[in-house]
């Protein structure tokens, strides 16, 4: 364990302190195991792709067969709903016996649960057994959420950054930089677009521009206010003036999601596209969706990157099942099949050379994939900015742009 891992663990215990008398104390694993034997788990989580949905099918046959668990998927088309649920139901004075046993989340739908105070006490996540192979020193983002700090409330999932596909069959040399995409625009009408915002990938995209083109970077680890928002946006909203009239359909009408999107692609309509799973490349030409001459980059200087978690809320009905299930989706083997593109393709959490020599070897053939980007290129990640700037974000582009 490295010191970092040891010093968050210290941290995060100590911040559990007497909460954990309350729920189930992942420092007595064999009493949590015993206690999640027959519960049944409601696991809500987005249910827009086939691939994702029959992974968890997967999780939970396994979990029935390792643990007596059954866990039910709960597909959400919006994991906001989710936050309202809980809330509601803590409005409501039902504190225990939730409807919610485990939810699929990040950004700010967890600052949204952090701040109502809906999840389970801090420092269960960090005292799983499998926390040990989280890689914490080369994903540091698995302990901040868009600038807000984890404290062992969520457990990390899965990784994600933004990525550009292009098809070396048509363009060999794609546009790497935001001032080359935007020229490759102006002189290629018609044949860029990205997902309407607020669709997450193609807000995003608007991120992305924010992170980069913003005159302060720093203040965007910060709240967005009436005085600094419309400066530090300023440069987005010019960038896209110049790009929007020469979108797709002159930017009258935008692809509702990434599978739009990528059906634009693949019929040719247009030369690009955008996806937050480095691995999206692989998985799609492994369905046959994509043609085996895509290959996924990322922009000169990086982008926007993240992870995503499981969380438990604090009226969970089965705490001890939902805790035993994100142990489970932190396992070697269910995040190396998680990783596998032909599964699903997101991109691990654990420290794949911190492994032992069978775990390690369930990634290896991973590597052997060309339409894979390897870990090298997929530097620097950059970081989210402070929840409140998406949502102002994304109203501000409605407003301008969504209208016409």
């Amino acid at each position: 364990m490295t010191r970092l891992k040891a010093f968050i663990v210290l941290i995060v215990t100590a911040l559990a302190g007497a909460a954990l008398a309350a729920d189930p104390n992942p420092q007595d694993w064999p009493a949590v195991e015993a206690e999640a034997t027959g519960q049944t788990i409601y696991f809500n989580a987005w249910g827009g792709e086939p691939r994702i949905n029959a992974y968890i099918a997967w999780a939970a046959g396994e979990l029935k067969a390792r643990y007596g668990i059954d866990l039910v998927h709960v597909k959400v088309n919006d994991t906001a709903s989710v936050v309202s649920q809980v809330l509601a139901e803590k409005t409501a004075g039902r504190d225990t016996n939730g409807s919610v046993d485990l939810v699929w989340i990040n950004g700010e739908n967890f600052a949204a649960m952090r701040k109502h105070d809906l999840l389970m006490s801090p420092g269960w996540a960090t005292l799983l057994p499998n926390w040990t192979h989280v890689d914490v020193d080369g994903k540091p983002t698995v302990l901040t959420d868009a600038t807000v700090r984890v404290d062992g409330l969520e457990s990390p999932w899965g990784m994600a950054q933004l990525v550009f596909l292009h098809d070396t069959d048509t363009l060999a040399d794609p546009p790497r930089t935001l001032e080359a995409l935007k020229a490759y625009i102006l002189d290629h009408p018609g044949r860029f677009t990205y997902p309407q915002p607020p669709d997450f990938l193609g807000s995003t995209f608007l991120k992305q521009l924010l992170v980069t083109l913003a005159p302060d970077r720093l203040a965007l680890d910060r709240p967005a206010t009436d005085e600094n928002f419309d400066t530090q946006v300023a440069p987005v909203f010019a960038y896209l003036d110049e790009i929007t009239p020469h979108l797709w359909r002159k930017g009258a009408a935008y692809p509702a999601n990434v599978s739009e999107l990528r059906r634009l692609f693949a019929d040719r309509e247009t030369d690009l596209a955008l996806t937050f799973n480095p691995a999206d490349a692989s998985a799609a030409i492994a369905d046959g969706e994509l043609p085996g001459t895509v290959r996924p980059y990322v922009l000169d200087g990086g982008s926007i990157g993240n992870s995503h978690f499981v969380a438990i809320p604090y009226s969970a009905s089965a705490k001890a099942g939902a805790l035993v299930t994100a142990n489970f989706l932190l396992s070697p083997r269910a995040q190396a099949r998680k990783a596998d593109p032909t599964i699903w393709g997101d991109p691990t959490v654990l420290d794949i050379a911190g492994l032992g020599e069978a775990d390690r070897a369930l990634f290896d053939a991973l590597a052997e994939d060309p339409a894979l980007l390897p870990p090298s290129e997929m530097r620097p990640t950059l970081r989210e900015p402070d929840p409140s700037w998406t949502e102002r974000l994304e109203r501000a582009w409605t407003v301008r742009y969504g209208t016409r």
